[in-house]
């Protein structure tokens, strides 16, 4: 066992004793609304419920956390705590079309009724996490069939990918791919493909990736493009997220191995190493929001969710690669995540560490919770194999 691994194991530990003994308490217990059903957006680091409108995207992260809460071994009512989000879910968000509507108010009536490619990959990705450990919704994969159709009959992008909107807007994004591509890859994983749809999704995206997210220079992802998949012009063009760098690589090393691609394995690890080298400030530990192409720092603030996709990178390198090395990226993600976590409510955190070291003083935002229990789960599965 290298000194990394060791150090991880015992990251691990205190990792998944956080989740198991505090989170997943205080986001049932609190952070569930039990009054009108689904999940309340923020908790305040007192302890108490903040009531705002209900994106779309956030009720199916929730979903999954509570399925991964199941899978953790965690003993509370995690199958009430996913089957509470996915009856609210599924009966205020759905629109006629088979699409998502991006916002509801607390009682569930519709708010914003637009149909937003992020959220829609989102509710792929929550219906694929809750057909998974609920194998008896029979009709959980006949809904999110309906809804990827649905994104290939409107949005679908005349060469490769899809649209933000129809009629265009622009830019095109990177960033909603990455989340379809994550869900196509966890419908493969759950076994229900009969026509072959997922595989083909994940695929194409893949292939876009490679072709024109990725600068062939410097290997670093971009966020946005014009209509023809070309850097977007000005700054917006420029822009790299060392979070995104590691959490698309975690997800091509899957489809790497998957396919069998060599060069989407070179891609991730490449990618790792931008995120882990100036994505990350030395002085604070912690990977940074935004760099420009040339690799100079852009904006310095330092969110959480970097710092989980800094460990699921690292983890599956080493697994996949068998480099020992990639364990002490995962080990630092993990010892940057942990700063998160003082508050005084514990189960709670942060959110955005400034460059001075001082966080914004904010309520704890629902939305990490599935960055969080997604890089433990990936941990969790490393320790217990033992490599």
């Amino acid at each position: 066992m290298t000194d990394d691994f060791a150090r991880l194991v015992r990251l691990r530990d205190d990792l998944k004793a956080w989740a198991l003994d505090h989170a997943f308490p205080i986001w049932w217990n609190v952070g569930a609304d039990k009054v009108q059903g689904g999940f309340f957006e923020k908790i305040a680091l007192d302890g108490t419920p903040v009531e705002a409108p209900r994106r779309a995207r956030v009720q199916p992260r929730q979903i999954y956390s509570y399925a991964v809460a199941g899978l953790l071994g965690w003993d509370g009512p995690w199958k009430q705590a996913l089957e509470h989000g996915l009856d609210f879910y599924l009966s205020k968000y759905r629109r006629p079309d088979g699409f998502m509507r991006t916002l509801v108010a607390s009682d569930g009536s519709p708010l914003d009724d637009k149909v937003d490619l992020y959220d829609q990959a989102f509710g792929l990705f929550g219906l694929a996490m809750a057909r998974s450990v609920l194998p008896e919704r029979a009709d959980l994969p006949a809904l999110a069939v309906r809804l990827r159709q649905a994104l290939y009959a409107t949005l679908k992008h005349p060469t490769a990918g899809f649209e933000e909107s129809n009629p265009r807007t622009l830019p095109l994004l990177s960033n909603p791919h990455m989340h379809l591509f994550e869900a196509s890859l966890a419908w493969v994983e759950t076994g229900v493909d009969p026509d072959g749809g997922w595989r083909a999704m994940a695929d194409e995206i893949a292939q876009l990736a490679l072709a024109k997210f990725i600068d062939p220079r410097s290997g670093g992802l971009r966020e946005y493009y014009d209509g023809d998949w070309n850097p977007a012009p000005g700054v917006d063009g420029r822009i790299v997220e060392p979070g995104h760098q590691f959490e698309w690589a975690w997800l091509l090393l899957r489809w790497g191995k998957l396919a069998g691609r060599d060069d989407a394995t070179a891609a991730a690890l490449r990618m790792i190493a931008i995120g882990e080298g100036p994505g990350v400030d030395p002085k604070r530990g912690v990977a940074i929001f935004a760099l420009l192409d040339d690799m100079s720092v852009h904006d310095d603030i330092a969110r959480l969710w970097a710092q989980t996709e800094q460990i699921k990178a690292g983890v599956l390198a080493a697994r996949i690669t068998g480099d020992a090395r990639w364990w002490g990226t995962a080990a630092n993600g993990a010892e940057a995540l942990l700063k998160y976590f003082d508050v005084p409510v514990k189960g709670l955190w942060r959110d955005k560490l400034r460059a001075d070291g001082t966080f914004v003083d904010e309520a704890a935002p629902a939305s990490s919770f599935y960055h969080i229990v997604c890089a433990i789960l990936e941990l969790d599965r490393a320790v217990e194999a033992g490599i």
